[in-house]
């Protein structure tokens, strides 16, 4: 997996006047915790860009200034602007190669469905899928193959192939699936009226014709 650096430096006050300000400058309040005791940094929010806003995972590398030493984390949590979608303040875990981490893994649909050919729509239930592994097992992202999907088709966490990680995830829980359109539904709606119309005109000729073996048995 990846890395990206990010340098900080510590906060001498933690209240929320503090906080706005930076953020005001364009920085990020942080803390990272997991190791011998917490540390409260901050960090230019621009650093962030490949760590938060992409499609795959990646590790932190905080140089913070004061440290003897670089500390290898992962993102832990984040906390957005309701409308501008800046980053509020973030949370790191420091992280040792020898321990076993947990993080949320994009999901990367691969394939063409031929589903979508035929009209369909690719839905993407999760984004997302919990991992637990050793950081050096640790995917940048899960692919998942849609290529055997047809219409209202879907595949579930269960079908994957795993790798040297474990998924958290209920193997029930539907990953992606290939939506029928309003319009290829009446036309199969329309297909099985007529089925069922064609059905029961041939139950009703050979029901008509049973009477009439009767009476002409009879007389």
């Amino acid at each position: 997996m990846k890395t990206v650096e990010i340098i900080g430096y510590k906060r001498a006050n933690l209240g929320k006047t503090e906080a706005k300000r930076l953020r005001e400058e364009g920085m990020v309040p942080c803390v990272v915790y997991g190791g011998d005791h917490q540390i409260h940094f901050y960090a230019p929010m621009i650093l962030f860009r490949d760590l938060v806003y992409t499609d795959e995972a990646h590790f932190a590398l905080l140089t913070i200034e004061g440290e003897p030493e670089p500390f290898e984390a992962i993102i832990q949590d984040v906390q957005f602007h309701p409308v501008s979608e800046i980053i509020m303040h973030a949370d790191f875990l420091q992280l040792f190669r020898g321990t076993p981490i947990k993080m949320n893994i994009p999901v990367h649909p691969v394939g063409t469905a031929p589903g979508i050919q035929q009209g369909g729509k690719l839905i993407r239930k999760v984004k997302y899928l919990q991992i637990k592994a050793l950081p050096k097992n640790m995917p940048e992202y899960i692919e998942v193959d849609v290529s055997k999907l047809g219409l209202g088709k879907s595949i579930k966490v269960g079908e994957l192939e795993v790798g040297d990680y474990e998924i958290l995830n209920s193997p029930l829980v539907t990953l992606a699936g290939i939506e029928v359109p309003r319009a290829l539904k009446g036309k199969e709606d329309e297909v099985e009226d007529e089925e069922m119309e064609g059905e029961e005109g041939e139950a009703a000729a050979e029901g008509g014709d049973a009477p009439a073996a009767e009476e002409s048995s009879e007389s």
